[in-house]
This record gives C-alpha cells, sequence and structure tokens, in this order.
C-alpha cells in the first residue's frame, strides 16, 4: 500500500480542493487495482501569512505556494494541490506539473450587499477586490467605481463585505463553486469586461518528477483540452515574466470547427496587460495549433505594443 502525503494550505477553500482531489484520485486507483492512501499536511505560506499589505507590495513570485515547493523538494510531502492561478509560471528544478483536471468556471464574479450586477452599482459604490487585474479592468469600465483592496480567504472576504461597508466583492466564481456558494454570487463577469487571470479555474496537481509510480496515476486524471489551453495562457505569463502582482489576464479556448473554419484543434488564446489606473489596457486575440507558439505569439504582439514598459512601471 502506497501512502501519498498531500501539501495543502489551510483555508477552507484549499482543503475542500485538496479533498475533492483525493476523492478522484482513490476512484482512479481502485478502477487500476491500486492500493493507495491519502494524508493531508497543512502548510503556511507567505500569502496566507501576510494579510495586511496588497499581494502587489508583498513582492515575489509564488506566494501562496513557495513553501509548499519547498515542503515537496525536501521530500515532506509528495504532491500538492494548487489553485494553478497562484502557480509561478517556471516551477523549481525537480518539479511537474502531474495533472490539470478538468476546469471549472474560469469567470470572475461580482457578490453585492443588493444582490445587483456590476451597472446597477450605484455611482461611487466601493468594490473590494486583492487583484491588480480585476481592479484595472474595472476601473477601466467603471471609472467611478472606489475599487479599495481586501485580502483574506473567501469567507473572510464575504464577511467583510457586510461588516466593512462594501457595496460589493470580486472574487473568482470556481473557488464559490467548489465551495458550493454559487447562490451568493450576483453576477458573473464576461471575459470582454473582466478576462480572467492566467489559469483560473483550474487546478495544479505538482509532484516530483522522479515519482514514476505517483505519475502514472495523477497521468489518469488529466484533462487533455484543460492542460492544453492552460499551457497557452502559462506560457503567455512566462514571456511576460509575470505573476499575480501584475495586472495581466489571459484565457484560452479550443474552438469548434464551426466557429474556426478549420479543424477541432484550433485554440484562440486572448492575453491582456493593463495598467494598475484602468487608463490602458492592452489586449490581444489571435489562434493557432501549438499552445506554446499561441502564448509567445500573444505576448510578442503586446510587448510590441508596449506591455513591457506598463509592467516595468508596475513593478516600480
Amino acid at each position: 500500500m502506497r501512502k501519498i502525503i498531500v501539501g495543502s494550505r489551510q483555508s477552507a477553500l484549499a482543503l475542500t480542493q485538496t479533498g475533492h482531489v483525493i476523492d478522484a484520485l482513490q476512484q482512479i486507483a481502485a478502477s487500476q487495482g491500486l492500493e493507495v492512501e491519502f494524508e493531508i499536511k497543512k502548510i503556511v505560506t507567505k500569502g496566507d501569512r501576510i494579510l495586511d499589505v496588497t499581494l502587489s507590495k508583498v513582492g515575489g513570485k509564488g506566494l501562496f505556494v513557495k513553501e509548499i515547493e519547498q515542503a515537496l523538494i525536501d521530500g515532506e510531502i509528495d504532491m500538492a494541490v494548487h489553485s494553478m492561478k497562484d502557480m509561478p509560471s517556471e516551477l523549481p528544478e525537480g518539479l511537474v506539473n502531474g495533472a490539470i483536471p478538468k476546469r471549472v468556471d474560469p469567470r470572475d464574479c461580482l457578490i453585492t450587499r443588493d444582490g445587483n450586477g456590476l451597472d446597477d452599482l450605484p455611482q461611487g459604490a466601493k468594490l473590494g477586490t486583492s487583484s491588480l487585474r480585476r481592479a484595472s479592468q474595472l476601473k477601466a469600465y467603471r471609472p467611478d467605481l472606489d475599487v479599495q483592496s481586501i485580502r483574506g480567504n473567501i469567507d473572510s472576504r464575504l464577511r467583510k463585505l457586510e461588516t466593512e461597508g462594501f457595496d460589493a466583492i470580486m472574487l473568482a466564481a470556481a473557488g464559490l463553486e467548489r465551495m458550493g456558494w454559487t447562490d451568493r454570487i450576483s453576477a458573473y463577469l464576461p471575459a470582454d469586461i473582466c478576462l480572467p487571470a492566467v489559469g483560473q479555474g483550474a487546478l495544479g496537481i505538482e509532484c516530483r518528477g522522479d515519482d514514476l509510480e505517483l505519475l502514472g496515476l495523477l497521468s489518469l486524471y488529466n484533462d487533455d483540452l484543460t492542460a492544453t489551453t492552460v499551457m497557452a495562457e502559462r506560457t503567455f505569463l512566462a514571456e511576460l515574466n509575470g505573476g499575480c502582482q501584475v495586472p495581466i489576464g489571459a484565457y484560452a479556448v479550443r474552438l469548434h470547427p464551426s466557429h474556426s473554419g478549420q479543424d477541432e484543434n484550433v485554440i484562440q488564446l486572448t492575453g491582456m496587460v493593463a495598467s494598475p489606473d484602468g487608463a490602458t489596457i492592452l489586449k490581444e486575440t489571435l489562434q493557432g495549433h501549438d499552445p506554446v507558439q499561441l502564448g509567445m505569439a500573444v505576448a510578442d504582439e503586446l510587448k510590441r505594443r508596449g506591455a513591457d514598459q506598463i509592467l516595468a512601471e508596475v513593478r516600480g
């Protein structure tokens, strides 16, 4: 019997996601006649410890994964379940994404005090988000909004909506979906108003590259479509040397042949770089077959249009 120790952040969402993954892997293992058991090891990350400043000011990449990755490298855990949008575009040497399971809803959503949508918020409404990407796009769409930083896990942010005078907060729909709290969502934001974070709605199952036994099990859990589209997004992010502290968004889909006029393997990627004040929003949409080449092409086009200068100013 193989015992697999799974590293997870200790928030309710992280533990719920990890539980879903373990349940799926146990079913897969049973179908293959494999005997495995799982144990969760809770790990506190830098991003979890520092809650009184915005993510953009904390600095560094991998704020929610670095300590977990170190535990993997040190052999304290065997695998880790991450929200893909938290994962840096480059993994430490010796670590790999063993599986990217099927993506859930990638959109951002709005939770408002009165249940109204974005267009119905009153002039000057106070809106909370921890994300420069969300803030910049919301300021571009509704310059009148008073966008304020709000940190913490999902449940604490939902409480702050009631206790700290916010009219609305923005969250990833995927987290609310996984917690079973979609009834709290007032409105989903389409990608043309708020382009999602790279990998939003997807999970990354990270492990050591030499753990062939575990990699074999994880390969049965991988969703090829999600892995391909997320690869395009993560390549775009890597080319811009970006992380969650800069206003970058990307979303890739596989086009249906009737939409692409071609075969079923055409991927469409939209990438975005914005100034934090929302005054400048650079977007580009391209199509291609190879996710890596597509990600690079969209990044190169945005660089040509001045994305590097925007990102340099953001990083200070």
